[in-house]
């Protein structure tokens, strides 16, 4: 009787994930946000890795000037868009309506160091407008249109570098950039079913973390001091603090 309407659950086996595969070796550094200090530290090291930094680079940290402007003249070094990039483009497109959000998240130490003042979180209306003016006269268009065009994300071999996180279910060609830069609810939840590997940031942890086919390396450099870098070798990864 009761077999006509019960059922064995069905059981999902366990994604099994190969090694980390890249085509070359490759050093991914997690969220800078604004210390130039520590990312500093890592110029000093000399290696034949491809170097990503998995976005996130300004706000709340006080040398984001500093961070963009270097890696901007670092045409080697792969920069990747995280979500405070997307809010400072934002505000520059239309302070008004997005100025309270960014600024909320860290953006006043942005403006402060690209020499900006006069601006609170509880500024509006034409106050916004003039930091906004003040900003783009002081990144200039050329550094504003490399912002601009940052890629959402990278791939080499059967890793994935992004910064926030992407969706199990989806290719990474095929994902949403708002996925790509706030993450998804099922990330590190539901394994992917192609195999790839995903290199992330966004999301702050105490140490790094490798399990189910992700690799979380934001460790909350603007608070803790400490910024990691992952050195990602054909299967294999280390991890590195500055």
């Amino acid at each position: 009787m009761l077999g006509k309407w019960w059922k064995r659950p069905k059981v999902v086996p366990e994604v099994q994930f190969g090694p980390l595969e890249p085509e070359g070796n490759v050093i991914a550094i997690g969220d800078i946000h604004g210390r130039f200090d520590l990312l500093n530290k890592f110029a000093a090291t000399t290696t034949a890795a491809q170097i990503i930094c998995l976005g996130d680079m300004i706000d709340r940290g006080e040398q984001s000037a500093d961070v963009l402007r270097t890696l901007h003249e670092l045409p080697d070094v792969i920069s990747l868009m995280g979500n405070h990039e997307d809010m400072m483009l934002q505000f520059i497109v239309n302070p008004v309506e997005k100025g309270e959000r960014w600024l909320r998240h860290g953006g006043l130490q942005t403006l402060a160091s690209f020499g900006v003042s006069g601006v609170s979180q509880t500024s509006t209306g034409g106050e916004l407008e003039r930091a906004r003016d003040k900003l783009f006269a002081a990144m200039g268009e050329d550094l504003i249109d490399w912002v601009a065009n940052l890629p959402k994300y990278w791939t080499s071999g059967n890793v994935a570098f992004v910064h926030a996180g992407a969706d199990p279910l989806i290719a990474i060609e095929e994902q949403e950039n708002r996925t790509l830069l706030w993450g998804h609810k099922d990330f590190g939840r539901v394994p992917r079913a192609d195999g790839m590997w995903v290199v992330h940031g966004h999301t702050i942890v105490d140490t790094p973390v490798i399990r189910r086919g992700v690799v979380s390396i934001d460790t909350g450099a603007y608070a803790t001091g400490n910024l990691t870098a992952a050195t990602i070798l054909k299967g294999d990864v280390s991890f590195t603090y500055a």
